[in-house]
């Protein structure tokens, strides 16, 4: 579905990285976490591609959907300085999401950097359920991080900074090695090096695995989010199979 979305709010909520909330019909569709949104940052030429972002809550009394996302190139910067009242072109919701139902009674979320956001959602739809949630965040530093009181609000959590700013000193899986198994399943979204070492640490875990990727049209002409596959199917696309898979896959 397409909406042109009223911006209801937008902040700076760590280095480059903006909370923006757009308002709008379409949220109705948005029923599964770890799906995303393609947006038309302008109408100029400079912006033809749309831009694939994470959802990271919605709230259906509200119509209202938040995205957070790193604003580090000329369309992501762009996007940053709409204002209350802007209007944006949303084609959502695109991709598989997690899949809920498959938690078990505990499930560990983990996310680096902005891969964090699309575990909120999930998060919070799993503690509905009635799931406990460990979360386990990554950043660089402290100056990075973002989303801990809302996290923290859901489930356990754990911080790791490269820097060793703020909790632990080191990568994800230096916190998950450090925990009691004491989960039945783990979904988890981030750059492909930290997803390929976590399905390293937990090889008996069944869990599920969200890619980030640059994406042409969103919805599967283009092929330009080809990802291979770890059976006789070849390749999928990130954007149409995924962007959730399940763990071992892909051959990453």
């Amino acid at each position: 579905m397409q909406e042109e979305m009223r911006v209801v709010s937008q902040q700076s909520i760590a280095k480059n990285i903006f909370e923006i909330v757009l308002e709008g019909q379409i949220t109705k569709e948005m029923t599964t976490p770890g799906q995303f949104v393609h947006i038309r940052v302008g109408n100029s030429s400079e912006f033809m591609l749309r831009r694939p972002i994470s959802i990271c809550e919605v709230d259906q009394s509200k119509h209202t959907l938040t995205c957070l996302y790193r604003a580090d190139g000329k369309g992501t910067k762009a996007l940053s300085q709409l204002k209350q009242g802007d209007t944006v072109d949303i084609l959502a919701p695109l991709g598989h999401g997690f899949p809920v139902e498959a938690a078990g009674n505990t499930a560990l979320l983990i996310g680096g950097g902005i891969g964090v956001p699309p575990l909120y959602e999930l998060s919070k739809q799993l503690n509905a359920r009635g799931v406990k949630t460990i979360h386990v965040l990554g950043f660089q530093s402290k100056e990075d991080m973002f989303y801990l009181e809302q996290f923290s609000a859901l489930g356990e959590t754990h911080i790791a900074t490269v820097d060793g700013s703020f909790g632990t000193q080191g990568f994800v899986t230096d916190v998950i090695n450090a925990l009691p198994k004491m989960y039945d399943t783990f979904y988890t979204c981030g750059p492909i090096v930290m997803i390929k070492a976590i399905e390293n640490a937990l090889p008996d875990t069944p869990g599920f695995v969200s890619l980030e990727e640059r994406m042409g049209c969103g919805i599967g002409a283009c092929y330009a989010c080809v990802c291979k596959a770890d059976n006789e199917e070849g390749y999928v696309k990130i954007c149409t199979d995924g962007p959730v898979f399940e763990k071992g896959a892909l051959a990453l």
